[in-house]
């Protein structure tokens, strides 16, 4: 039981010719409990307290004229309890007249004067480029069924189909990522004897989720490996540890979309096998990994999908549906899934516009995975050579790549906004990361805006980009 630390003294004898008070119009004993960083106070009736009597000391500034009021008692009982935090009250919270003006900043990480002008550009380099409300909504078919907290309409559609493409029993639609993959590893966590996740130091859930997977299930992050290395099998034989779960990113985001071998994979996972863990896919860009796999080692989507006993898959990124993701895996699993997608309140009333979306997107951009490829080839090759740049990995193995170039943050911004205003051409919003005050770290995603440019346009732009010879307009083809 937590301890009760303070109350609010009994009122001042009443003398016998004063009628009592009936107990429920008494004035309210304010209580409070000591927990760590502040305290939360809750009403109880006088005389409620039998055990515990203030110190004299307290009990004398207690009965000052300023706790004649509830408010009053609270304030005075905090200033004489040790606690970390105050939480503060009417009387210690700073007063804001009513001529100030308070200022909100812009959203974190955006510019918006960037944004506005990248809105205004009829061409973009990176992906599906930049859509509209419009645009997006038009992504949901007419006559779409509605679903009823995420049973019927295109949720059950999608779910079907996305177990099937995967080759496994069964999936479950989330609303994010974030929700689906944490409740994941909390499954197979909760059906083993350890609470440890293996993963690599620059996965999404340790780099991007306020480790919430630690503050909400209690589970422990093992990072394998060096961050800026692939994961790799002589790193998990450095793990001295029983664990719940392995989790594998295929392709790698973070190293530029890198992808292991199958030879490769399948020690990783057989690994896992063999120390009695699960082995859980992140597979938010799953998508993109096919053609490597089908060119290089004649796999499909459903081989790279049975080595995992689940599978996460997203709708938004590479595809670009509006938002969402499902899980796949066994039956028994994505039952008990459910259960915590409920918990998360990720059950939403309605979550037929985003998996409606996702079956356009789906169908739509899938077929088109091996087009990406094939240009993302074309454009590495076309832009290796120019002086300042460097092309991660090499050779690339996905969609996507990352691009170290020669140039400083403002450098990078001043060419970006004149490609821009000429050529209605946008580049990045953004680096993805800064690497010195002269090297730069950019992600080249290839999706249907980046098919409209050539690769010698695109060779152009970066020449242009890096401070190179050339000034050409990037004409239309």
């Amino acid at each position: 039981m937590v301890p009760l630390v303070a109350a609010r003294a009994a009122p001042p004898p009443v003398p016998s010719t004063e009628r009592r008070t009936p107990a429920a119009a008494r004035p309210t004993t304010i209580a409070c409990l000591r927990i760590p960083f502040a305290p939360i106070s809750f009403p109880l009736r006088t005389g409620h307290c039998p055990t515990w009597q203030p110190s004299s000391q307290l009990r004398n500034t207690l009965a000052g004229e300023h706790t004649r009021t509830a408010e009053g008692a609270v304030a005075t009982m905090l200033c004489h309890l040790p606690y970390r935090r105050r939480m503060p009250t009417s009387q210690s919270r700073p007063q804001r007249s009513a001529t100030t003006k308070t200022k909100t900043p812009p959203a974190f990480s955006r510019d918006l004067k960037l944004e506005a002008l990248a809105k205004s550009c009829t061409r973009f380099l990176t992906g599906n480029g930049i859509r509209s409300a419009d645009e997006l909504l038009a992504t949901i078919p007419p006559g779409t069924e509605v679903d009823n907290y995420g049973i019927g309409g295109p949720v059950t559609e999608l779910e079907v189909e996305v177990a099937s493409l995967l080759g496994k029993q069964a999936a479950l639609f989330f609303p994010t990522g974030t929700m689906a993959q944490q409740a994941t590893l909390r499954v197979h966590a909760d059906r083993r004897s350890s609470r440890s996740v293996a993963f690599h130091p620059a996965c999404h859930m340790e780099t991007n989720e306020e480790r919430g997977y630690q503050r909400l299930h209690g589970l422990f992050g093992i990072p394998v490996g060096p961050r800026d290395e692939p994961l790799s099998i002589a790193s998990l034989g450095q793990v001295r540890e029983p664990i719940a779960a392995l989790l594998l990113e295929l392709p790698q985001r973070a190293l530029g979309g890198t992808l292991p071998s199958w030879t490769e994979l399948v020690a990783q996972v057989g690994w896992a096998r063999d120390h009695g863990a699960a082995v859980h896919l992140d597979g938010a860009r799953l998508w993109e990994s096919t053609p490597s796999y089908k060119a290089r080692h004649r796999k499909s989507i459903a081989d790279i999908a049975g080595l995992f006993d689940t599978v996460y898959v997203s709708f938004y990124k590479g595809l670009g549906g509006i938002a969402g993701c499902c899980v796949a895996g066994d039956t028994d699993v994505i039952e008990e899934l459910s259960v915590w997608r409920t918990r998360h309140g990720g059950r939403a009333f309605g979550l037929w516009p985003y998996a409606a979306s996702s079956l356009s997107a789906l169908r739509t951009r899938l077929p088109r995975m091996p087009a990406y490829y094939r240009h993302a080839l074309a454009i590495a090759t076309a832009i290796r050579d120019v002086p300042g740049i460097d092309v991660l990995p090499d050779p690339i193995q996905s969609p996507m790549m990352h691009l170290r170039l020669s140039v400083s943050l403002d450098e990078f911004r001043e060419r970006t906004v004149q490609i821009a205003r000429s050529d209605k051409v946008w580049m990045f919003s953004r680096a993805w990361a800064s690497l010195g005050p002269n090297l730069q770290e950019f992600e080249l995603s290839v999706g249907d805006a980046t098919l409209k440019l050539s690769p010698d346009q695109i060779r152009e732009l970066f020449v242009r980009l890096t401070g190179g010879s050339g000034r050409r307009s990037v004409s239309r083809r």
